[in-house]
């Protein structure tokens, strides 16, 4: 059989494959939405790489390729696995493995640091919010899905994990190990400020978050507390529902937020009355490392007009996935619902624009290179405090001058 007749074959035959996979996801399109015109093209483009490339191609790693590139196109938590790479995927789910303590999404096509765990292994190692993994382990996570880099941080406690990192302003990526281990989650932690403030931090919202963050209030109310200040920044990993929870210690009526997909019934989470526990003024600080539940929480006190989210835009996620098993062992991670704002905007599209825009002059802090022993990203970091902190003074102002409209609207 000649070559030419083998890669039509061979063409067709993934064509089918692929269309078979298209009918089992649901996909059902008419004559004219160009659907069918691409399983053509993607055939014609497979015959014509297996009869005129340089060489003799490997028609299944070809295959992985295009697929991996077809999930990955749709959003960042959309992947495909080979059978092999499922296989592990099943086989690690559930573990109590080592972590990081970093969440990470991809931006750009590589892994990106969304935040970092206070006192977590990430953290120790001095990697921060916005930081891009551009290998891990030697090889470029431009080529992994975020699934493949998730299972590549995590491993047995103790264990080492190495990484290039690309940050702003740095013309080289630098090596970094990171030493996994098992995260724990800070407290909720809060303190006074000047005139009755109160500022409430949150580093992420695992199980019982909301709950924690209740009881500051409560205590923090009895203590005399006049205003509030909930610190969502680089927040964002954790439980919707305990971003959802937290919205509704504020709020005492509108929706909080929704999810909704092609084929997944519209669900509404509305703020319950019962649930509410300060009506104080407020404002919610947000940056870029905010993500997730923070981001569900920050929109609806926005956008219920309950009080002010103050900072810089935030990432944005916001999506819930299904595992779809491919007869051949192999399966697609498929978004299937995203969350929106009360206002009806996809999180994971929009991401949160803060009604009052304050740059995190933290980011800003980058110490110079020395070209033959560049420091490392440990000492380019710069904690935050009340005194180079330029969005919680505006937040402090904020709330301040809130007394001044209230007194002025009484006259």
């Amino acid at each position: 059989m000649s070559k030419k007749v083998k890669a039509v074959i061979l063409s067709v035959s993934i064509a089918i494959v692929l269309f078979t996979i298209a009918g089992g996801l649901g996909v059902r399109a008419a004559s004219n939405d160009g659907a069918y015109r691409q399983l053509g093209v993607y055939s014609e483009v497979l015959s014509r790489i297996r009869s005129e490339y340089v060489e003799e191609p490997n028609i299944p790693q070809v295959t992985d390729g295009a697929l991996h590139g077809l999930l990955e196109s749709l959003d960042p938590n959309s992947s495909y696995l080979t059978p092999a790479e499922y296989k592990k995927y099943r086989s690690r789910k559930g573990d109590a493995r080592g972590q990081i303590g970093a969440a990470i999404s991809k931006r750009f096509g590589y892994a990106a640091v969304i935040s970092v765990i206070p006192g977590g292994p990430a953290d120790k190692a001095g990697i921060e919010s916005g930081d891009i993994f551009e290998a891990i382990e030697g090889r470029t996570t431009r080529e992994m899905s975020l699934v493949e880099v998730q299972s590549l941080l995590a491993g047995e406690p103790g264990s080492n994990v190495n990484v290039s990192v690309v940050r702003a302003r740095r013309a080289e990526p630098q090596k970094v190990t990171i030493t996994r281990n098992l995260v724990t989650i800070p407290p909720v932690t809060d303190k006074s400020l000047e005139d009755g403030i109160i500022y409430i931090k949150v580093d992420a919202f695992n199980k019982g978050k909301a709950q924690e963050i209740s009881n500051k209030l409560k205590a923090d109310q009895q203590k005399g507390a006049k205003k509030i200040i909930l610190d969502l920044r680089d927040c964002a990993e954790g439980d919707m529902q305990e971003g959802i929870a937290t919205a509704n210690l504020f709020l005492n009526h509108g929706v909080i937020t929704s999810l909704q997909g092609q084929r997944y019934p519209r669900e509404t989470f509305n703020a319950d009355l019962n649930q509410v526990v300060t009506g104080l003024p407020l404002v919610v600080m947000v940056n870029r490392g905010t993500a997730g539940p923070a981001e569900v929480a920050a929109a609806a006190i926005l956008e219920n007009a309950r009080g002010d989210v103050l900072g810089d835009k935030t990432f944005g996620v916001g999506s819930v996935q299904k595992v779809i098993e491919i007869p051949d062992g192999s399966a697609l991670i498929l978004s299937v619902a995203k969350y929106y704002t009360p206002n009806g905007k996809a999180i994971q599209d929009t991401a949160i624009t803060p009604n009052i825009l304050v740059a995190d002059n933290n980011d800003d802090f980058v110490l110079p290179d020395d070209e033959d022993n560049p420091a490392p990203p440990d000492q380019a970091k710069k904690q935050r405090t009340l005194q180079n902190d330029e969005q919680l003074k505006r937040a402090i102002e904020v709330l301040k001058s809130h007394d001044a409209k209230v007194a002025s609207a009484g006259k």
